[in-house]
């Protein structure tokens, strides 16, 4: 009889303990709320060397951000992932003459690639005619002590040959630049890269 009223006073005690134990757990943690995508950006202005106007003073400052899926055109409803804002402003020193050409542009895409980012903008403004017309630039974010890197599409890569042999400028469609072939000698710039976003829901 004393072993068995023991096992119930052991059995209660230890039934209180859980209970006790139970209500002072701290109560299941609130599923996180989805973090909102990375968005793809680069920031900053330099000045480049280009060996084919070495002593002309040529910079860029470009501030890109992109906001996929927010501009719409027929075929796309939508909208496209690489969709995107921001501002590129052109100035281009000649040395000789002593004019500067200068450019202002919205940006119209955007697309990463680990520190590489493409990008293209509409020309608003300029002082060579340049107003309506797609640029293309890419960005290179250099790492351990290499220097950043910039293209651009008007200089050495967007020539359309016909098939008649005559030339002419070829048109620049959306996140289409060269691979950035000149380096920054002054500034730099911060790609911050990310993955193309998934699409929205219907």
């Amino acid at each position: 009889m004393k072993n068995r009223k023991s096992a119930l006073i052991l059995a209660g005690t230890a039934a209180a303990l859980a209970a006790t134990l139970i209500a002072a757990a701290p109560a299941p943690a609130a599923p996180a709320a989805q973090a909102a995508p990375k968005l793809a950006s680069v920031h900053g202005g330099g000045t480049i060397f280009y060996p084919y106007s070495a002593k002309d003073d040529i910079r860029f400052t470009v501030d890109a951000v992109s906001t996929p899926w927010t501009r719409p055109f027929p075929g796309a409803e939508k909208g496209l992932p690489t969709d995107a804002r921001g501002r590129v402003t052109i100035s281009h020193y000649f040395t000789e003459s002593g004019f500067t050409a200068t450019a202002e542009a919205e940006v119209d895409c955007l697309v990463t690639g680990g520190r590489t980012a493409s990008l293209t903008a509409v020309v608003k403004t300029s002082n060579v005619g340049w107003d309506g017309k797609r640029i293309g630039i890419s960005v290179q974010d250099g790492q351990h002590g290499e220097p950043d890197r910039v293209g651009f599409s008007w200089a050495v890569a967007n020539v359309d040959v016909k098939p008649d042999g005559t030339v002419a400028e070829g048109t620049v469609g959306t996140c289409m630049a060269p691979a950035p072939f000149t380096e920054v000698t002054k500034g730099g710039y911060k790609v911050t890269p990310a993955p193309l976003a998934p699409q929205p829901k219907s």
